[in-house]
């Protein structure tokens, strides 16, 4: 028994892609799969992360730097998180699957203000018992760098912060690569 493979012409080939232009599909912009979550290997990260883990409080003043930091384009994706945090959990918080409950919009401060505010959010929030939030930092450029300047100050603030177990950039309903979804260190955890 032999068995014929069917071969669609060209009018089927056409129902098929208005069928699927009806239904909202649209083409993928790349077609590579996603490996999970990336391996970690930069030593000088753990160990700044590990520093701020064993500080002693969470109420001191200028836990956050406010020296040099690397520079982001205005659309880079954000992204980051502690090593042993679930791959799954990373997943959802970048998918937007994770709730937000509180939210901080830095549009409009100067960057000492930005950085007292980030941090009052971050501890507010932890005293809550807050797990997941939203801060939108914009991707304006600085007045007087060529790159956005909270933008990239927030990237490396919340690297720094010792209840912050991830965060990567929002989707687009919520900011797109204006803002990021933060994921907070439960408490006692």
């Amino acid at each position: 028994m032999t068995r014929h493979r069917y071969l669609p012409d060209d009018d089927d080939i056409s129902a098929f892609r208005q069928a699927l232009k009806a239904a909202g599909v649209r083409r993928i912009a790349t077609n590579q799969a996603d490996p999970g979550k990336p391996k970690r290997n930069d030593d000088a990260q753990q160990a700044r992360r590990q520093a701020a883990v064993e500080s002693s409080t969470l109420a001191t003043s200028g836990r956050t730097s406010d020296g040099r930091v690397e520079a982001v384009r205005p659309s880079e994706y954000l992204e980051f998180s502690v090593p042993d945090l679930p791959w799954r959990t990373f997943s959802q918080l970048k998918r937007g699957q994770t709730a937000w409950q509180a939210g901080l919009d830095l549009h409009g401060y100067t960057l000492e203000e930005a950085r007292v505010e980030l941090e009052s959010f971050l501890r507010d929030t932890a005293a809550q018992g807050l797990r997941c939030v939203l801060v939108v930092h914009g991707k304006a450029w600085g007045t007087s760098a060529d790159f956005p300047v909270l933008k990239s100050h927030t990237n490396a603030w919340l690297r720094e912060w010792p209840g912050v177990l991830a965060f990567c950039s929002a989707a687009e309903l919520d900011g797109g690569t204006g803002a990021v979804y933060i994921l907070l260190r439960k408490r006692g955890q």
